[in-house]
């Protein structure tokens, strides 16, 4: 098929980007059971090394410093863990110089057991302002100060009041750093994405008539921790439910002729999975048969359609363009596909950039994303596939094989 993308996941594909060729083979030699035995986590020289690269970026484009809260985005610089709260933990990385750590005085013990990288550790006590703090840490700072672009309004807007200097988006500079994939990140997903495929398959084989969508995911959940993962989400979603893409609240049950419509990731050392299979409990109809392979056309035309400079928004495009020439659609109407064709994915489940009409990023090798244009048809059911690929300089590569067939789903 044209586009140069494999049908047999990313370690077995031909060819071969030289990152893909520098994946660790733990994976391969991991035990049945424990699959996420094989993680290797993140080095902290790997994190120092996207540091050297902000800090390049933000030289180049003369920005004082980045401003990182709590998230995925402070992992992925710092190696700090911590969830978000009223309390601000956050990163000042400046265009030069370490990192520094601005944290309650009471959590900084916490903090120090997951920062990865050398930084200036700065405290604050509960009737302090830590945007003084922040700002302090600035002071001595030429130029305008980034801010990650998920960071909260409240912290914005408190920097900005405390600093006698401009604020600016950082999406561009974080995007420059997380949008492109190293080797051991994709070594990562690729356990993570086996972890749930195999999840899946296992309930696929477990399911009997009467079950609740709770009694499915309940399998997939159990599966994944048996492997040594988390479970971030098992969607089951059965019969008219699968309609929607993110189910409905009427109670459902497995009975003859149901769709099975199974979204599912997991995390594995910080990243993520997100996989999707659909199937029929017992005899599929000649209807079901119909839009299920129309689907797995519609997961090839996205595929075709990715080539290195290729803008995000051309593979959705071509997706929805087949789709509508099969008699969906048009657009986002119903009966048809009602969200995009796909997403980025790494740390975050989703995450930039994204396959959709409005987004010109354009495709670069090391760049990760889901695959997925379902088709929906309410009143009667869903079909949807998803798999998360890596674009490589010879074309894109699945991290799964994908599904073969309705009666091969898996």
């Amino acid at each position: 098929m044209s586009g140069g993308y494999s049908r047999r996941g990313v370690l077995a594909g031909a060819g071969g980007a030289a990152m893909l060729a520098a994946m660790p083979g733990g994976l391969r030699a991991a035990s049945a059971g424990r699959l996420a035995d094989a993680a290797v986590p993140i080095t902290p020289a790997e994190r120092m090394a996207r540091i050297a690269k902000l800090q390049g970026l933000m030289q180049e484009q003369r920005i004082a410093a980045l401003l990182v809260e709590s998230g995925s985005s402070l992992t992925y610089f710092t190696g700090v863990r911590w969830s978000r709260s009223e309390r601000i933990t956050a990163a000042v990385i400046p265009a030069q110089g370490q990192p520094i750590i601005v944290t309650p005085f009471f959590e900084a013990p916490s903090v120090k057991e997951t920062l990865a990288v050398p930084a200036d550790l700065r405290t604050w006590h509960e009737d302090a302002s830590p945007f003084a703090l922040i700002a302090d840490a600035l002071k001595d700072r030429n130029g305008p100060v980034a801010v990650e672009q998920t960071t909260r309004a409240f912290i914005t807007e408190g920097l900005a009041r405390e600093g006698r200097f401009a604020v600016v988006s950082g999406a561009a500079l974080v995007n420059a750093c997380r949008h492109i994939k190293s080797p051991a990140e994709l070594a990562l997903m690729e356990i993570a994405n086996a972890i749930t495929l195999a999840a899946i398959r296992e309930a696929h084989g477990a399911v009997q008539a009467g079950m609740t969508s709770a009694d499915i995911s309940a399998l997939v959940d159990g599966a994944t921790a048996r492997m040594g993962a988390q479970s971030d989400f098992s969607m089951a979603l059965l019969n008219e439910a699968s309609a929607y893409p993110h189910g409905s609240h009427t109670p459902q049950t497995v009975r003859e002729g149901s769709a099975i419509l199974m979204d599912c990731g997991c995390t594995v050392a910080d990243y993520q999975s997100d996989i999707s299979r659909t199937w029929v409990f017992g005899a599929p109809s000649a209807r079901q048969r119909k839009v299920w392979d129309t689907v797995r056309r519609g997961q090839a035309k996205v595929f075709e359609a990715a080539k290195v400079g290729a803008s995000a928004s051309m593979l959705d495009g071509a997706v929805r363009r087949f789709y509508e020439s099969e008699g969906w659609g048009p657009g986002f109407a119903l009966p048809g596909l009602p969200h995009r064709a796909g997403h980025g994915i790494g740390m975050d489940g989703h995450e930039s950039p994204y396959l959709v009409g409005n987004d010109s990023t354009p495709l670069a090798p090391g760049m990760c994303f889901s695959n997925e244009p379902g088709l929906y048809s309410p009143g009667e059911f869903g079909i949807r596939l998803e798999d998360c690929w890596v674009m490589t300089a010879a074309g894109p590569k699945s991290f799964t094989p994908l599904a073969r067939s309705l009666d091969d789903p898996i």
